[in-house]
């Protein structure tokens, strides 16, 4: 992998942005940083990073969370987010999921694999076929070259991770996935710790596309295996 992409990192404490830039430049990227979310997004504006690294909780000057506000604007919606998450907080990953990001390191992180979730997350979106492929199940379309979701007639929006799963289930419905499968096929990577991760997905994903989540038609649980797509 050619590793010059652009990575923006956005967190309040100087010592945790040095760690960061420090492992990231190791490794080729090259980095910028912020402290704050007001300067942070205007840096995003202006360079149009490749992937995001975000302190969870930092909020910009209207109160959005900034990850909320990254995903209203249409040329900023697809980057992705790395969330960084305080440790010893059971939910944190949880909520950082919720908030619309794609993956989360707690602190202190390690940094061999901050490095790796960066490197996943990149490798996914510079593999995407800018082929106008679509993709239909049922009420749901899925525009592979447009990076667009629609359901029902409406236009949904999606996370890169989300896009990515979705992807995986739409392109072999009927098939049986286990759980590792799919955080490795849509995060590209699987580790311990991780099936949670994959349960915020899901739920998210059932809450965007499903006329009931409580009831789904399309994801559904395969109990102790994973997930299936229903044709």
């Amino acid at each position: 992998m050619c590793a010059m992409e652009l990575v923006l990192v956005i967190d309040s404490e100087f010592r945790t942005r040095r760690q960061v830039c420090d492992q990231l430049e190791r490794a080729d990227f090259r980095v910028l940083t912020a402290s704050d979310a007001d300067v942070g997004i205007n840096m995003l504006r202006r360079e149009t990073p490749d992937l995001l690294v975000l302190e969870a909780g930092i909020s910009c000057h209207t109160g959005w969370n900034l990850t909320q506000q990254i995903r209203l604007e249409p040329q900023l919606a697809s980057l992705p987010i790395l969330m960084m998450t305080p440790s010893g907080r059971e939910r944190a990953f949880a909520e950082s999921l919720d908030l619309r990001a794609d993956d989360y390191v707690s602190k202190p992180f390690n940094p061999r694999e901050l490095v790796r979730r960066v490197q996943a997350l990149l490798s996914w979106k510079k593999g995407q076929s800018n082929q106008p492929v679509r993709l239909s199940q049922g009420d749901l379309i899925l525009d592979l070259g447009g990076h667009q979701l629609t359901v029902r007639n409406e236009t949904v929006e999606l996370t890169p991770t989300e896009f990515a799963m979705l992807t995986l289930f739409m392109e072999k419905p009927g098939s049986i996935f286990t759980r590792r499968e799919l955080l490795k096929g849509a995060l590209g990577y699987s580790c311990e710790g991780s099936s949670r991760t994959l349960d915020t997905h899901i739920r998210n994903l059932r809450q965007k596309i499903e006329i009931d989540p409580r009831l789904p038609k399309y994801i559904q649980t395969v109990y102790r295996v994973g997930y299936c797509f229903a044709k």
